[in-house]
């Protein structure tokens, strides 16, 4: 009987090691830096890369990463409950045009689900949250800003007695929107919806990774969640 093929290596095309590659993709995406500041850090640490070696790279791995990250924290809260879900939208630049980022937050500040739309209608509020709720199952409840398409979207779900609404409420996905904010300004925008998609999917798998909550805990606890977080990060797609 043979054997089970094992999964060829996603880095088996590149000359730099998997170790370099993840640095590169995980300074460019956690941190607010842009591609030539990648290169220059990397310079200073004796690494000899383009700033363009930089955009492939997060370009190639940082869906794969993202999407290992997401599959593996998916699989160990699968047997916990999502109580509460925090959904809002903000508004993105493309090329002078405003478009929407629908983002998903938990009760906890993770953000589950992101979605480029270029309308703010039930449609969209629809395809958004069909998504969210296939891939993350259903939550005991769901906040919503005062968007009339949530409600459309949501009854048309069957899910409305679900939707919770209120001054406040909401600044769990409010205060969500930040790291992403910081991050767009150091990438002076975006100019394709594709790119500000892949992108915004990654990053925010990529900060729910290393987000440790360090205002909530002590300092050896915070130091012990960084070292695991990355730690993990260096076996990722190993």
């Amino acid at each position: 009987m043979s054997r089970p093929r094992k999964p060829a290596s996603p880095f088996r095309y590149f000359n730099s090691s998997p170790e370099v590659i993840r640095l590169v993709v995980m300074m460019y995406v956690r941190f607010p830096l842009s591609l030539r500041n990648v290169e220059d850090l990397l310079f200073e640490r004796g690494i000899d890369i383009c700033h363009e070696t930089v955009r492939h790279w997060w370009n190639r791995f940082g869906p794969l990463f993202a999407a290992d990250i997401r599959r593996q924290r998916v699989s160990r809260m699968r047997g916990f409950r999502h109580w509460k879900w925090h959904l809002d939208e903000m508004y993105v630049k493309l090329n002078g045009e405003m478009v929407y980022l629908w983002r998903a937050v938990d009760h906890e500040g993770e953000v589950l689900e992101s979605y480029v739309t270029r309308k703010r209608d039930k449609s969209a509020a629809l395809r958004f949250m069909k998504k969210a709720l296939r891939r993350h199952g259903k939550p005991e409840k769901i906040v919503t800003d005062g968007l009339r398409s949530y409600p459309s979207a949501m009854a048309e779900l069957g899910n409305l007695e679900r939707r919770e609404i209120g001054r406040w409420l909401n600044n769990r996905a409010e205060n969500s929107h930040l790291p992403f904010r910081r991050r767009e300004r150091a990438m002076l925008r975006f100019r394709k919806m594709k790119s500000l998609q892949k992108f915004a999917s990654v990053h925010a798998n990529v900060h729910n990774h290393f987000s440790q909550e360090r205002h909530l805990v002590d300092r050896q606890t915070y130091k012990a969640r960084r070292s695991a977080a990355l730690a993990e990060w260096q076996n990722v797609m190993a």
